[in-house]
Protein backbone atom coordinates (compact mmCIF):
# COMPACT_ATOMS: atom_id res chain seq x y z
CA UNK A 1 0.00 0.00 0.00
CA UNK A 2 2.95 2.26 0.88
CA UNK A 3 4.14 1.92 -2.85
CA UNK A 4 0.57 2.79 -4.05
CA UNK A 5 0.45 5.86 -2.11
CA UNK A 6 4.03 6.90 -3.42
CA UNK A 7 2.79 5.86 -6.94
CA UNK A 8 -0.56 7.85 -6.44
CA UNK A 9 1.46 10.99 -5.74
CA UNK A 10 3.78 10.95 -8.74
CA UNK A 11 1.21 10.70 -10.75
CA UNK A 12 -0.33 14.02 -9.06
CA UNK A 13 3.27 15.47 -9.53
CA UNK A 14 3.84 14.62 -12.82
CA UNK A 15 -0.21 15.64 -14.16
CA UNK A 16 0.71 19.05 -12.88
CA UNK A 17 4.15 19.59 -14.13
CA UNK A 18 2.70 18.52 -17.48
CA UNK A 19 -0.18 20.73 -17.10
CA UNK A 20 2.08 23.33 -16.03
CA UNK A 21 4.35 23.11 -19.13
CA UNK A 22 1.86 23.19 -21.86
CA UNK A 23 0.07 26.18 -20.01
CA UNK A 24 3.78 28.30 -20.13
CA UNK A 25 3.92 27.05 -24.10
CA UNK A 26 -0.09 27.78 -24.55
CA UNK A 27 1.11 31.16 -23.38
CA UNK A 28 4.03 31.59 -25.22
CA UNK A 29 2.23 30.88 -28.44
CA UNK A 30 -0.43 32.91 -27.67
CA UNK A 31 1.66 36.03 -27.17
CA UNK A 32 3.67 35.00 -30.33
CA UNK A 33 0.33 35.13 -32.53
CA UNK A 34 -1.39 38.22 -31.07
CA UNK A 35 -2.47 40.46 -33.67
CA UNK A 36 -2.09 37.71 -36.04
CA UNK A 37 -4.38 36.74 -38.46
CA UNK A 38 -5.55 33.21 -37.51
CA UNK A 39 -4.01 30.76 -39.74
CA UNK A 40 -5.71 29.88 -43.36
CA UNK A 41 -5.84 26.33 -44.84
CA UNK A 42 -5.80 25.78 -48.52
CA UNK A 43 -6.19 22.50 -50.90
CA UNK A 44 -2.94 21.23 -52.54
CA UNK A 45 -3.52 19.49 -55.59
CA UNK A 46 -1.08 16.75 -56.93
CA UNK A 47 -0.95 14.84 -60.08
CA UNK A 48 -0.52 11.55 -59.81
CA UNK A 49 -0.74 10.32 -63.32
CA UNK A 50 2.09 12.48 -64.51
CA UNK A 51 4.16 11.93 -61.59
CA UNK A 52 3.46 8.01 -62.68
CA UNK A 53 4.46 8.93 -66.30
CA UNK A 54 7.59 11.08 -65.10
CA UNK A 55 8.87 7.69 -63.51
CA UNK A 56 8.24 5.58 -66.15
CA UNK A 57 10.07 7.32 -68.30
CA UNK A 58 12.58 7.82 -66.41
CA UNK A 59 13.43 4.45 -65.89
CA UNK A 60 12.83 3.53 -69.80
CA UNK A 61 15.66 6.19 -70.06
CA UNK A 62 18.14 4.20 -67.92
CA UNK A 63 17.23 0.95 -69.28
CA UNK A 64 17.27 1.73 -73.17
CA UNK A 65 19.61 2.66 -75.43
CA UNK A 66 19.62 6.00 -77.07
CA UNK A 67 18.20 5.08 -80.24
CA UNK A 68 15.49 2.90 -78.77
CA UNK A 69 14.36 5.49 -76.30
CA UNK A 70 14.06 8.00 -79.36
CA UNK A 71 12.13 5.94 -81.51
CA UNK A 72 9.86 5.70 -78.50
CA UNK A 73 9.48 9.26 -77.38
CA UNK A 74 8.85 9.73 -81.21
CA UNK A 75 5.61 6.96 -81.05
CA UNK A 76 4.70 8.44 -77.63
CA UNK A 77 4.24 12.09 -79.34
CA UNK A 78 2.82 10.19 -82.45
CA UNK A 79 0.42 8.54 -80.13
CA UNK A 80 -0.51 12.36 -78.34
CA UNK A 81 -0.76 13.76 -81.64
CA UNK A 82 -3.41 11.43 -82.80
CA UNK A 83 -5.28 11.32 -79.78
CA UNK A 84 -5.07 15.19 -79.76
CA UNK A 85 -6.66 15.44 -83.01
CA UNK A 86 -9.43 12.38 -81.99
CA UNK A 87 -10.53 14.78 -78.95
CA UNK A 88 -10.78 18.05 -80.92
CA UNK A 89 -13.27 15.78 -84.01
CA UNK A 90 -15.56 13.98 -80.71
CA UNK A 91 -15.77 17.98 -79.43
CA UNK A 92 -16.40 19.39 -82.76
CA UNK A 93 -19.11 16.65 -83.32
CA UNK A 94 -20.86 17.14 -80.12
CA UNK A 95 -20.54 21.38 -80.52
CA UNK A 96 -22.55 20.42 -84.10
CA UNK A 97 -24.63 18.54 -82.36
CA UNK A 98 -25.59 21.21 -79.76
CA UNK A 99 -25.70 23.60 -82.99
CA UNK A 100 -28.25 21.49 -84.96
CA UNK A 101 -30.67 20.75 -81.67
CA UNK A 102 -30.77 24.45 -80.92
CA UNK A 103 -31.63 25.28 -84.32
CA UNK A 104 -34.59 23.05 -84.83
CA UNK A 105 -35.83 23.83 -81.48
CA UNK A 106 -35.76 27.23 -82.89
CA UNK A 107 -37.03 26.05 -86.37
CA UNK A 108 -40.06 24.79 -83.94
CA UNK A 109 -40.77 27.52 -82.49
CA UNK A 110 -40.88 29.52 -85.54
CA UNK A 111 -43.68 27.18 -87.16
CA UNK A 112 -45.19 27.07 -83.69
CA UNK A 113 -45.56 31.14 -83.78
CA UNK A 114 -46.93 31.13 -87.19
CA UNK A 115 -49.22 29.13 -86.43
CA UNK A 116 -50.69 30.90 -83.49
CA UNK A 117 -54.12 32.27 -84.72
CA UNK A 118 -56.23 33.37 -81.18
CA UNK A 119 -55.38 35.17 -78.17
CA UNK A 120 -55.10 31.95 -76.57
CA UNK A 121 -51.84 30.71 -78.71
CA UNK A 122 -50.41 33.77 -78.32
CA UNK A 123 -50.24 33.61 -74.69
CA UNK A 124 -48.92 30.20 -74.43
CA UNK A 125 -45.84 31.31 -76.62
CA UNK A 126 -44.08 31.93 -73.20
CA UNK A 127 -44.49 28.63 -71.80
CA UNK A 128 -43.60 27.32 -75.35
CA UNK A 129 -40.23 29.45 -75.38
CA UNK A 130 -39.66 28.38 -71.65
CA UNK A 131 -39.82 24.61 -72.42
CA UNK A 132 -37.52 25.07 -75.37
CA UNK A 133 -35.17 27.04 -73.27
CA UNK A 134 -35.02 24.14 -70.46
CA UNK A 135 -34.44 21.81 -73.30
CA UNK A 136 -31.44 23.73 -74.09
CA UNK A 137 -30.56 24.13 -70.73
CA UNK A 138 -30.93 20.58 -69.90
CA UNK A 139 -28.73 19.61 -73.36
CA UNK A 140 -26.31 22.08 -71.99
CA UNK A 141 -25.79 20.13 -69.07
CA UNK A 142 -25.49 16.90 -70.46
CA UNK A 143 -23.02 18.26 -73.31
CA UNK A 144 -20.74 19.14 -69.69
CA UNK A 145 -21.28 16.33 -68.34
CA UNK A 146 -20.24 14.19 -71.41
CA UNK A 147 -16.96 16.29 -71.41
CA UNK A 148 -15.29 13.76 -68.81
CA UNK A 149 -16.41 10.65 -70.46
CA UNK A 150 -13.34 8.49 -69.12
CA UNK A 151 -13.62 10.51 -65.77
CA UNK A 152 -11.46 11.39 -63.08
CA UNK A 153 -9.83 9.76 -59.75
CA UNK A 154 -9.41 11.95 -56.64
CA UNK A 155 -7.19 10.53 -53.90
CA UNK A 156 -7.72 11.72 -50.49
CA UNK A 157 -5.75 10.29 -47.26
CA UNK A 158 -7.19 9.77 -43.32
CA UNK A 159 -4.62 8.72 -41.08
CA UNK A 160 -6.75 8.32 -37.66
CA UNK A 161 -5.97 8.68 -34.31
CA UNK A 162 -8.21 8.00 -31.09
CA UNK A 163 -10.04 11.60 -31.68
CA UNK A 164 -10.25 11.05 -35.39
CA UNK A 165 -8.73 14.56 -35.63
CA UNK A 166 -8.09 14.01 -39.48
CA UNK A 167 -11.65 14.59 -39.76
CA UNK A 168 -10.79 18.27 -39.81
CA UNK A 169 -9.00 18.19 -43.36
CA UNK A 170 -11.03 15.38 -44.76
CA UNK A 171 -14.17 17.86 -44.60
CA UNK A 172 -12.50 20.08 -46.32
CA UNK A 173 -10.99 17.65 -49.21
CA UNK A 174 -14.36 16.24 -49.87
CA UNK A 175 -15.80 19.67 -50.32
CA UNK A 176 -13.86 20.62 -52.86
CA UNK A 177 -13.85 17.54 -54.56
CA UNK A 178 -18.05 17.72 -54.81
CA UNK A 179 -17.74 21.35 -56.33
CA UNK A 180 -15.51 19.56 -59.15
CA UNK A 181 -16.35 16.36 -59.96
CA UNK A 182 -18.98 15.00 -61.50
CA UNK A 183 -20.62 11.23 -62.13
CA UNK A 184 -18.25 10.21 -64.32
CA UNK A 185 -15.50 10.94 -61.62
CA UNK A 186 -14.31 8.21 -58.56
CA UNK A 187 -12.73 8.67 -55.13
CA UNK A 188 -10.43 6.90 -53.41
CA UNK A 189 -10.09 7.01 -49.58
CA UNK A 190 -6.28 5.50 -48.29
CA UNK A 191 -7.75 4.58 -44.76
CA UNK A 192 -5.79 3.90 -41.82
CA UNK A 193 -6.79 3.93 -38.10
CA UNK A 194 -7.57 1.50 -35.13
CA UNK A 195 -10.60 3.38 -34.38
CA UNK A 196 -11.04 5.73 -31.64
CA UNK A 197 -13.86 7.79 -30.24
CA UNK A 198 -17.25 7.03 -31.19
CA UNK A 199 -18.92 10.83 -31.79
CA UNK A 200 -15.69 11.45 -34.00
CA UNK A 201 -15.55 8.49 -35.93
CA UNK A 202 -19.57 8.94 -36.49
CA UNK A 203 -18.74 12.25 -37.71
CA UNK A 204 -15.99 10.95 -40.19
CA UNK A 205 -18.12 8.39 -41.78
CA UNK A 206 -20.78 11.11 -41.75
CA UNK A 207 -18.42 13.09 -44.54
CA UNK A 208 -17.89 10.03 -46.12
CA UNK A 209 -21.54 9.86 -46.88
CA UNK A 210 -21.21 13.15 -48.57
CA UNK A 211 -19.37 11.60 -51.29
CA UNK A 212 -22.15 8.86 -51.95
CA UNK A 213 -25.25 11.76 -51.69
CA UNK A 214 -23.15 13.28 -54.35
CA UNK A 215 -23.50 10.67 -57.10
CA UNK A 216 -19.44 9.94 -56.78
CA UNK A 217 -18.60 6.22 -56.50
CA UNK A 218 -16.62 6.07 -53.32
CA UNK A 219 -13.67 3.64 -52.72
CA UNK A 220 -11.22 2.80 -49.90
CA UNK A 221 -8.00 1.25 -49.56
CA UNK A 222 -6.78 -0.30 -46.45
CA UNK A 223 -3.47 -1.05 -46.22
CA UNK A 224 -2.46 -1.71 -42.98
CA UNK A 225 -5.37 -1.26 -40.37
CA UNK A 226 -9.33 -0.17 -40.63
CA UNK A 227 -10.97 -1.18 -36.88
CA UNK A 228 -13.87 -0.43 -34.93
CA UNK A 229 -14.22 3.25 -35.99
CA UNK A 230 -12.15 3.08 -38.74
CA UNK A 231 -14.28 0.03 -40.64
CA UNK A 232 -17.17 2.47 -39.81
CA UNK A 233 -15.68 4.56 -42.37
CA UNK A 234 -14.50 1.97 -44.88
CA UNK A 235 -17.83 0.14 -44.88
CA UNK A 236 -19.94 3.58 -46.20
CA UNK A 237 -17.79 3.03 -49.42
CA UNK A 238 -18.93 0.97 -52.98
CA UNK A 239 -16.02 -0.61 -52.62
CA UNK A 240 -13.60 -2.00 -50.01
CA UNK A 241 -9.62 -2.80 -51.20
CA UNK A 242 -7.38 -4.13 -48.34
CA UNK A 243 -4.02 -5.45 -48.55
CA UNK A 244 -3.78 -9.43 -47.96
CA UNK A 245 -2.31 -8.69 -44.26
CA UNK A 246 -4.50 -5.78 -43.29
CA UNK A 247 -6.33 -5.39 -39.59
CA UNK A 248 -9.78 -4.88 -40.82
CA UNK A 249 -12.95 -5.66 -38.28
CA UNK A 250 -13.30 -5.43 -34.49
CA UNK A 251 -16.67 -4.33 -34.44
CA UNK A 252 -17.42 -3.39 -30.33
CA UNK A 253 -17.11 -1.22 -27.95
CA UNK A 254 -15.01 -0.62 -25.19
CA UNK A 255 -14.40 1.88 -22.15
CA UNK A 256 -12.33 1.51 -19.45
CA UNK A 257 -10.87 3.86 -16.23
CA UNK A 258 -8.82 3.21 -13.10
CA UNK A 259 -10.65 3.77 -9.96
CA UNK A 260 -8.42 5.49 -6.89
CA UNK A 261 -11.37 4.91 -4.31
CA UNK A 262 -9.77 2.40 -1.78
CA UNK A 263 -6.24 4.73 -2.36
CA UNK A 264 -8.42 7.56 -1.21
CA UNK A 265 -9.44 5.93 1.43
CA UNK A 266 -6.82 4.50 2.98
CA UNK A 267 -4.95 7.90 2.85
CA UNK A 268 -7.99 9.45 4.25
CA UNK A 269 -8.95 11.72 1.68
CA UNK A 270 -12.58 12.29 0.94
CA UNK A 271 -14.01 13.08 -2.68
CA UNK A 272 -16.85 14.47 -3.64
CA UNK A 273 -18.84 14.64 -6.42
CA UNK A 274 -22.41 16.19 -7.29
CA UNK A 275 -24.87 15.45 -9.90
CA UNK A 276 -28.39 16.33 -11.16
CA UNK A 277 -29.91 13.80 -12.69
CA UNK A 278 -29.93 10.10 -12.02
CA UNK A 279 -27.61 8.81 -14.35
CA UNK A 280 -25.49 12.00 -14.92
CA UNK A 281 -22.61 9.98 -13.57
CA UNK A 282 -22.17 6.21 -13.54
CA UNK A 283 -18.79 5.32 -13.64
CA UNK A 284 -16.26 7.45 -11.61
CA UNK A 285 -12.22 7.20 -10.88
CA UNK A 286 -13.03 8.76 -7.74
CA UNK A 287 -15.79 7.88 -5.69
CA UNK A 288 -16.86 4.11 -4.83
CA UNK A 289 -18.82 2.84 -8.05
CA UNK A 290 -21.75 0.87 -7.32
CA UNK A 291 -23.78 -2.15 -8.61
CA UNK A 292 -26.19 -0.30 -10.52
CA UNK A 293 -23.87 1.92 -11.71
CA UNK A 294 -22.19 -0.78 -13.42
CA UNK A 295 -25.03 -2.10 -15.36
CA UNK A 296 -26.11 1.42 -16.17
CA UNK A 297 -22.27 1.80 -17.75
CA UNK A 298 -22.98 -1.56 -19.77
CA UNK A 299 -26.20 -0.82 -20.56
CA UNK A 300 -25.11 2.31 -22.43
CA UNK A 301 -21.99 0.17 -23.90
CA UNK A 302 -24.52 -2.48 -25.92
CA UNK A 303 -26.93 0.47 -26.85
CA UNK A 304 -24.00 1.84 -28.43
CA UNK A 305 -22.57 -1.66 -30.09
CA UNK A 306 -26.54 -1.56 -31.57
CA UNK A 307 -25.94 1.85 -33.13
CA UNK A 308 -22.36 0.48 -34.58
CA UNK A 309 -24.01 -2.69 -36.00
CA UNK A 310 -27.22 -1.10 -37.30
CA UNK A 311 -25.07 1.68 -39.03
CA UNK A 312 -22.97 -1.34 -40.72
CA UNK A 313 -25.71 -3.07 -42.07
CA UNK A 314 -27.43 -0.35 -43.32
CA UNK A 315 -24.02 0.18 -45.52
CA UNK A 316 -23.37 -3.37 -45.96
CA UNK A 317 -26.68 -5.72 -45.86
CA UNK A 318 -25.01 -8.85 -47.07
CA UNK A 319 -23.08 -9.18 -43.87
CA UNK A 320 -23.88 -11.96 -41.00
CA UNK A 321 -23.85 -9.50 -38.33
CA UNK A 322 -23.81 -12.21 -35.69
CA UNK A 323 -20.61 -13.57 -37.03
CA UNK A 324 -18.52 -10.02 -37.56
CA UNK A 325 -20.43 -7.61 -34.59
CA UNK A 326 -17.78 -9.80 -31.75
CA UNK A 327 -15.24 -7.78 -31.40
CA UNK A 328 -12.55 -9.41 -33.64
CA UNK A 329 -10.66 -8.64 -35.87
CA UNK A 330 -9.29 -10.24 -39.30
CA UNK A 331 -6.87 -10.33 -42.13
CA UNK A 332 -7.81 -9.28 -45.18
CA UNK A 333 -7.69 -12.48 -46.83
CA UNK A 334 -10.46 -13.56 -43.94
CA UNK A 335 -11.89 -10.56 -44.15
CA UNK A 336 -12.81 -11.30 -48.10
CA UNK A 337 -13.98 -14.58 -46.78
CA UNK A 338 -16.47 -13.30 -44.60
CA UNK A 339 -17.66 -10.05 -46.82
CA UNK A 340 -16.59 -7.06 -45.00
CA UNK A 341 -13.72 -6.18 -48.05
CA UNK A 342 -14.64 -6.76 -51.61
CA UNK A 343 -11.23 -7.03 -53.16
CA UNK A 344 -7.75 -8.09 -52.36
CA UNK A 345 -6.14 -5.02 -53.43
CA UNK A 346 -2.99 -2.43 -52.23
CA UNK A 347 -3.38 1.51 -52.54
CA UNK A 348 -0.82 1.50 -54.87
CA UNK A 349 -1.70 -1.17 -57.29
CA UNK A 350 -5.11 0.84 -57.55
CA UNK A 351 -3.47 3.91 -58.50
CA UNK A 352 -1.03 2.54 -60.93
CA UNK A 353 -3.82 1.12 -62.79
CA UNK A 354 -6.00 3.85 -62.40
CA UNK A 355 -2.97 6.34 -63.46
CA UNK A 356 -3.12 4.40 -66.92
CA UNK A 357 -6.72 4.88 -67.73
CA UNK A 358 -7.64 8.72 -66.26
CA UNK A 359 -6.27 11.75 -64.81
CA UNK A 360 -5.58 10.78 -61.23
CA UNK A 361 -5.42 13.96 -58.64
CA UNK A 362 -4.19 14.06 -54.69
CA UNK A 363 -6.36 16.06 -52.99
CA UNK A 364 -4.75 17.48 -49.16
CA UNK A 365 -5.93 20.55 -46.97
CA UNK A 366 -3.24 22.26 -45.58
CA UNK A 367 -2.96 24.68 -42.57
CA UNK A 368 0.23 26.68 -42.41
CA UNK A 369 0.48 26.98 -38.83
CA UNK A 370 2.62 29.96 -36.95
CA UNK A 371 5.93 29.51 -35.73
CA UNK A 372 5.17 29.55 -31.98
CA UNK A 373 2.25 27.45 -32.94
CA UNK A 374 4.12 24.82 -34.45
CA UNK A 375 6.86 25.27 -32.10
CA UNK A 376 4.18 24.47 -29.29
CA UNK A 377 2.93 22.16 -30.64
CA UNK A 378 6.16 20.00 -31.01
CA UNK A 379 7.02 20.23 -27.68
CA UNK A 380 3.47 19.22 -26.50
CA UNK A 381 3.69 16.23 -28.40
CA UNK A 382 6.75 15.31 -26.84
CA UNK A 383 5.74 15.44 -23.64
CA UNK A 384 2.45 13.64 -24.55
CA UNK A 385 4.66 10.70 -25.73
CA UNK A 386 6.28 10.85 -22.83
CA UNK A 387 3.87 10.72 -20.22
CA UNK A 388 1.14 9.01 -22.26
CA UNK A 389 1.64 5.73 -20.72
CA UNK A 390 0.58 7.83 -17.29
CA UNK A 391 -2.27 9.71 -19.11
CA UNK A 392 -4.13 7.92 -21.07
CA UNK A 393 -6.18 6.29 -18.32
CA UNK A 394 -6.45 9.31 -16.46
CA UNK A 395 -9.98 10.31 -18.39
CA UNK A 396 -13.08 8.29 -18.94
CA UNK A 397 -13.42 7.70 -22.80
CA UNK A 398 -15.97 5.34 -24.88
CA UNK A 399 -13.97 4.34 -27.82
CA UNK A 400 -14.19 1.53 -30.45
CA UNK A 401 -12.20 -1.21 -30.35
Amino acid sequence: MEFLAEYGIFLAKAVTIVIAIIAIIGAIANVGSKNKKEAEGHIEINNLSDEYKEVKDGLLEELLSEEEYKELQKEKKKEEKQAAKEEKKKLKAKKKAASDKKKASSDKNKEEQASVETEAEVEAEPEAEADAGSDLETEQEDEGNQENEDGRLFVLNFDGDVEASAVENLREEITAVIAVADKNDQVLLKLESPGGMVHSYGLAASQLSRIKDAELKLIIAVDEVAASGGYMMACVADEILAAPFAVVGSIGVVAELPNFHRLLKHNKVDYEQHTAGEYKRTLTMFAENSEAARTKFKQELEETHDLFKQFIRDNRSSLDMDKVATGEHWYGTQALELGLIDKIQTSDDFIVHQAQEKEVYEINYEVKKPFAERFSFSIQSAIQKAFQSILQKSFESRVFK
